[in-house]
């Protein structure tokens, strides 16, 4: 099993440096970075890559913090509502940066004019670069044990204070690489067949590991654990409407060409 430790600071003389965020941004620029160049490599361009990118991280930041204010802790930030802008503070939900992400690059596309058809080969190579940014910030969680999971006794389990548990940050970390990884072996394969494979299966796949993955919380009478609501965290049930509204893609892209082709 992990020994537990905790990294939460590098202190260079007067610079305190936050680990967790020092990983995040170590994340979004290899993301960022590694999604510019295989943009090149397909000949698309490197510039809409960097733009998605930016209005994706604006719409992400913001509603991961509103998301977490109103699903993850809302009776505090009430009773303490300045708290609310001290982002330092930390406390932030990946699922309300997946939907302000999503809602940023829906206005990105409107205001710059593309049809989703067109953005599909970006949303491909964008997905890439976000799982393997996920998995580098991902690491910052481990290592500041922010997401602590239930008492186990499997070998990846960490060694807390009061017995191994599952630790949510590296689970999702090893998630993020593997993503990355399976689908970058098959970017060749599933582009050929259609574009917006690649980001379609991956989100999907993460989020049917997403809402398993989330069993293995903690629960909110221990430090750092998740609140339920009906059983389930505020992620599986986003992780089921995302699961929902990729089957109803699915299914009218089917029926869309079979009346083609009937027509």
């Amino acid at each position: 099993m992990i020994p537990f430790f905790q990294f939460d600071f590098i202190h260079l003389g007067p610079v305190v440096i936050h680990v967790w965020g020092l990983l995040v941004a170590l994340g979004i620029i290899a993301g960022i970075t590694f999604a510019y160049f295989l943009s090149k490599k397909y000949l698309l361009s490197g510039e809409v890559i960097l733009d998605m990118g930016i209005w994706a991280l604006v719409g992400a930041f913001i509603m991961a913090r509103v998301f977490y204010v109103v699903f993850y802790n809302p009776a505090y930030f009430v009773a303490n509502p300045m708290e609310t802008i001290k982002l330092w503070h930390g406390g932030a939900s990946s699922l309300g940066g997946f939907v302000g992400a999503g809602l940023s690059l829906w206005l990105f596309a409107k205001k710059r004019h593309f049809t989703f058809k067109e953005l599909l080969p970006y949303f491909d190579i964008g997905a890439l670069g976000f799982w393997l940014g996920w998995g580098i910030g991902r690491i910052g969680c481990f290592l500041i044990h922010d997401h602590p999971g239930t008492l186990t006794h499997f070998i990846l389990g960490v060694k807390f204070p009061d017995g191994a548990r599952f630790d949510l940050g590296l689970m999702e970390s090893i998630l993020g690489f593997i993503l990355f990884i399976t689908f970058y072996l098959l970017f060749k394969k599933l582009i050929k067949i259609r574009f917006g494979l690649v980001a379609g299966y991956s989100v999907a796949s993460y989020a049917v590991a997403r809402f398993f993955l989330d069993f293995l919380r903690a629960t909110p009478d221990f430090p750092g654990g998740d609140v339920r609501y009906s059983a389930l965290t505020p992620a599986q049930w986003g992780m089921l409407a995302v699961l929902v509204g990729l089957t109803s893609v699915l299914v009218l892209s089917k029926m869309k060409r079979t009346n083609g082709e009937v027509a």
